[in-house]
């Protein structure tokens, strides 16, 4: 197993760009993310992310998976802003009966707060999606020497990429464990929640124990190579821009620009709703 395979990634197109030019795509997403408050722009953005998720060969059942892990926080998220977003909240909704005690008539579920509550999932969602679309697009030695080519030390490059092939080794771990414990008659799926909890508990004590094996084994080995980290290295793997890389760049800058742009001028992107004042 893979750190690719978390994701299911294929080849595309978007594969073959640049680590730097698919850096400036989640700068500028992440910008957008933090400039627009408008639900509307924000829902786009987020599904001009997901396509390009799917469009850079990230498997349709990768992002179900995440929906379906966000989906209680992203409840919460309407809940709260939906009753006590009293910022954006005037128009109401709904209303808690009279007869209801100690709330009754005092809690407003507004359309406002509704709105503002989307728009933060929207943005969480952007920066959640992303992340994936930058990282599982990108094999992992031309990751490090993106990294280097804008001027990260090399040793922070070289503990974020062995941190992802890390993580792989981790879920299979997981998968072994599970499978062992299957195999003594434990059927974890017929269990209830809490037993559930009780189960993967006990799993993380072997996993624990498993991962700080691997590290030290990991430290073994770079001190037996003599590792030091050093920048002063030749590369077997070589990162150079390309024609769409460039066009990559100049399209996120001049977008950026816009957006900043227009905001200060227009106000583009304020939160608001379409009717409503």
């Amino acid at each position: 197993m893979t750190w690719r395979t978390i994701g299911s990634v294929r080849k595309s197109p978007f594969t073959q760009l640049d680590f730097r030019s698919k850096l400036m795509i989640m700068f500028l997403a992440t910008f957008l993310a933090f400039l627009w408050e408008s639900p509307t722009l924000m829902g786009g953005l987020a599904l001009l992310i997901a396509v390009l998720c799917l469009i850079a060969g990230i498997r349709l059942s990768y992002l179900g998976n995440v929906l379906r892990l966000m989906l209680p926080f992203y409840g919460l998220l309407l809940v709260t802003h939906g009753f006590w977003n009293t910022n954006v909240g005037r128009t109401p909704v709904w209303i808690t009966p009279a007869a209801w005690w100690l709330i009754g008539g005092k809690l407003r579920l507004t359309v406002e707060g509704l709105a503002y509550g989307f728009m933060v999932i929207f943005r969480t969602l952007t920066l959640v999606l992303v992340i994936p679309l930058v990282i599982f697009t990108t094999d992992l030695n031309a990751l490090i020497v993106g990294l280097v080519r804008i001027r990260v030390p090399y040793k922070i490059a070289f503990v974020f990429s062995a941190t992802l092939r890390f993580v792989p080794l981790l879920f299979e771990e997981i998968r072994a464990i599970a499978e062992a414990q299957r195999l003594r008659g434990l059927a974890v799926e017929k269990m209830n929640l809490l037993k559930r909890l009780r189960v993967y508990s006990r799993i993380a004590v072997p996993l624990i124990l498993g991962a700080m094996t691997r590290s030290q084994q990991i430290e073994v080995v770079l001190a037996a190579k003599a590792f030091s980290g050093s920048p002063d290295r030749t590369y077997r793997h070589e990162s150079s821009l390309r024609a769409a890389d460039y066009i990559v760049l100049v399209l996120c800058f001049g977008a950026l620009l816009a957006a900043l742009l227009l905001r200060v001028t227009t106000g583009l992107g304020r939160f608001g709703l379409p009717g409503l004042r």
